[in-house]
């Protein structure tokens, strides 16, 4: 039942963080005026900051704020982030290069609808990558920075 509810705490607080990503991006890149990247890189600092204080706090329940533990904890959380975000930031123009969308446009027109109504360029290829970005940094969270040490 706890692993339930962790699970579905990560769900809730993953959700909120792409909210937080998309608003502090939208607020960087249009009411702010900087640029694509700036803005980009802004957001990433934000979200990745609401799911570290949300994943520790709510979802994997680590209550100690020692300066050990929250040191251990920050860089293997930002160290599993990086290689995540590393990995979406390489195979998301990989995949659309190889075709990977080809596969649901195909599914899609079967159905008579076409790509320009819906769809941007290699959004099956970001949709892809995010789930397995998700589950890495489930497993990641769960099994390196907030795991409990057997007392």
């Amino acid at each position: 039942m706890k692993n339930k509810k962790e699970i579905f705490m990560y769900i809730v607080f993953g959700a909120l963080t792409t909210l937080v990503s998309w608003g502090t991006y939208i607020l960087f890149e249009n009411a702010l005026k900087l640029s694509v990247f700036t803005s980009n890189l802004l957001s990433w600092i934000c979200a990745v900051s609401f799911a570290y204080i949300t994943n520790k706090l709510w979802v994997f329940e680590s209550r100690s704020f020692k300066a050990k533990v929250l040191i251990k904890e920050i860089s293997t959380f930002l160290t599993s982030r990086g290689i995540t975000g590393v990995l979406e930031i390489a195979l998301v123009p990989l995949l659309a290069k190889w075709g990977f969308d080809n596969i649901f446009y195909s599914l899609l027109r079967g159905m008579n609808v076409t790509k320009s109504v819906f769809f941007t360029d290699g959004i099956y290829s970001k949709i892809s990558v995010a789930v397995i970005v998700v589950i890495l940094n489930y497993v990641f969270s769960k099994l390196i920075v907030f795991k409990k040490d057997k007392a």
